[in-house]
């Protein structure tokens, strides 16, 4: 799992002195980015409390400091609230296992009330599909099979399905655009729920086996999910495009709710074939 100080290079590194308007004279440089020193000063640290804070050797930053930092990094509100998770990880216990996740009935009653014209899904926090109706199960899945969301065991897991299955990865016609959002959350969350074992472990298990993937790891990007564009390449229906929205449950904030609506008319009347071919 990522630790505060690989994060804090990752941006630093993202950062060039000539867009916060620092003078280098023309010296040569060996770091991408900013120097750790510029970093400081920024952000009215010592060099040498930053330095062992990116070394992991500070035990703690308050979050006037944290903010400090994210202002000199110019990070967002989402990789600025990341920045907080990583840095509570030190004050957390050693990875556990949380357990099969389950849905909310009032999620799942949700779902049920959305009917089956209009394709959706529930997420768990680690993109473990948990629920789905005949719309969502027929856009994004329909070689799985429709009661796998039931057993925890057999649940298909998003990121596995998006960087590891062929036919998942064969559906989506902007893949590039898709995988950068896949693990800059995937990213995020791990940041939210830094002590889930289940969770290291598809991280881990996906940096192994998709070069793709990692490559997308490295870069230390983070941000959340909730709107889109899907372009699919269906096997049953052909090309057609869809919106996603997710909606959060406050019953279950570690759970999403992922609707589908198509971009136009064709894209609808794709969707009607599904959706009356999967019940």
């Amino acid at each position: 799992m990522e630790s505060l100080g690989m994060y804090l290079k990752s941006r630093r590194d993202r950062v060039t002195p000539a867009e916060i308007g620092l003078r280098t004279y023309g010296t040569s440089r060996r770091v991408p980015g900013l120097r750790r020193e510029e970093l400081a000063q920024l952000a009215g640290v010592s060099a040498g409390y930053y330095t062992r804070l990116e070394q992991g050797l500070a035990e703690t930053a308050s979050q006037q400091v944290l903010d400090a930092l994210a202002r000199a990094l110019r990070l967002d509100d989402v990789e600025t609230a990341h920045l907080h998770n990583l840095a509570r990880r030190s004050s957390l216990p050693k990875l556990s296992d949380p357990g099969p996740e389950e849905p909310h009935p009032r999620v799942l009653a949700l779902l049920e009330n959305l009917g089956e014209t209009v394709p959706a899904l529930v997420f768990g926090r680690r993109g473990d599909v948990l629920a789905w109706n005949h719309g969502g199960h027929a856009l994004m899945a329909e070689h799985v099979g429709f009661d796998a969301p039931k057993d925890p065991d057999r649940r298909p897991s998003l990121p596995r399905m998006f960087f590891l299955d062929p036919l998942t990865r064969e559906l989506h016609r902007n893949r590039a655009e898709l995988a950068r959002v896949h693990v800059a959350y995937l990213r995020l969350t791990a940041g939210r729920y830094p002590t889930d074992a289940r969770l290291a472990a598809l991280i881990g298990e996906l940096t192994m086996r998709s070069d793709e993937f990692a490559t997308l790891w490295a870069t230390g990007d983070v941000a959340d999910c909730t709107v889109g564009a899907m372009w699919l390449r269906h096997p049953t229906v052909g090309a057609l495009g869809v919106d996603y929205q997710v909606w959060l449950q406050p019953d279950s904030p570690d759970h999403r709710l992922e609707i589908y609506t198509p971009k136009d008319p064709a894209s609808a009347d794709a969707v009607k074939i599904l959706t009356r071919f999967d019940r």
